[in-house]
């Protein structure tokens, strides 16, 4: 990436940041929309887990989760970070076997994160302030 990339997607990112704070959702009390939506992806799919995360500066938020004991986790070891980068459905099939995330805390930890989908949460303005995602700890 050079200069001009990197300037533009900082400038990108605080506008991103901007439209996220604007939302006015951050640390806000559990709403059973959310509830209902995490709950119903991660039964529709199988899954373990399921969250409707939020990506800040420094921390990815949850919103809702579904058997997840954290509310939130810090942005670099976030998968949904990733997801927010993309901005399109990211699918990491083992995350043990993805060089991306293979030491990463959450993976090695005991019954850490196998299989890990996130969907980008895209505003009408195009901006992603984050993904709902299913994890699992089987890949």
């Amino acid at each position: 990436m050079d200069f001009v990339n990197i300037d533009r997607h900082l400038r990108d990112e605080d506008k991103r940041l901007a439209e996220l704070a604007n939302l006015a959702i951050l640390d806000t009390p559990g709403e059973a929309e959310f509830e209902e939506l995490t709950a119903l992806a991660a039964s529709a799919l199988g899954m373990e887990s399921a969250a409707i995360s939020l990506v800040d500066h420094d921390r990815q938020w949850f919103k809702s989760r579904v058997n997840l004991p954290m509310s939130q986790t810090p942005r670099d070891i976030a998968f949904c970070h990733h997801t927010v980068e993309q901005r399109e459905v990211m699918v990491v099939m083992d995350a043990t076997r993805d060089s991306r995330f293979k030491d990463n805390p959450l993976v090695v930890a005991e019954n850490g994160i196998r299989f890990y989908a996130g969907a980008p949460l895209i505003l009408d303005n195009g901006y992603c302030v984050g993904s709902l995602c299913v994890i699992d700890s089987l890949p």
